[in-house]
């Protein structure tokens, strides 16, 4: 077994797991007592984070370990690993977000795909030279489909 702990919590309006609609969502993320403000020195230097979460409020008899077809449209049936679902079978989500600004130990940034009080586990800045070129990038014509739903 594997002891995760948190950095923090998220704080913005949205309380439904079902929301989608992301992109324009600004969020808070609140540092717990471990960490000072020296834990952010030169973070604001990045534009854009990648936020790892734990999706607390799906439960264990909700995560997936094999296949799914989206319920969002006429989509193939899909394994777990090609999906961004929350039913993870680890609970653990990941977005990338744009970092609005630093006040204390709260990151404000927008697109977090977590609702309010879901616990963060780690925060890295993104790094262009880590990135894929976008030309690098090959997906199947339904995920491009599927997103559609997420803007």
């Amino acid at each position: 077994m594997i002891a995760i702990s948190t950095i923090g919590n998220v704080v913005n309006q949205i309380d439904d797991i079902a929301f989608m609609d992301y992109k324009e969502v600004c969020s808070e993320i609140h540092l717990n007592e471990l960490f000072t403000e020296e834990s952010l020195r030169e973070l604001d230097q990045f534009s854009h984070l990648e936020v790892l979460f734990f999706f607390h409020k799906i439960g264990k008899s909700e995560r997936i370990f094999e296949g799914k077809q989206s319920l969002l449209g006429n989509f193939p049936k899909v394994g777990v690993f090609a999906l961004r679902s929350n039913n993870r079978p680890s609970r653990i989500g990941q977005s990338i977000v744009r970092l609005e600004k630093i006040e204390g130990k709260v990151l404000f940034v927008k697109g977090l795909d977590a609702i309010n009080g879901t616990p963060v586990v780690d925060i890295k800045p993104v790094v262009r030279e880590l990135l894929p070129s976008p030309n690098e990038i090959i997906q199947p014509t339904w995920a491009r489909e599927m997103m559609r739903y997420y803007a």
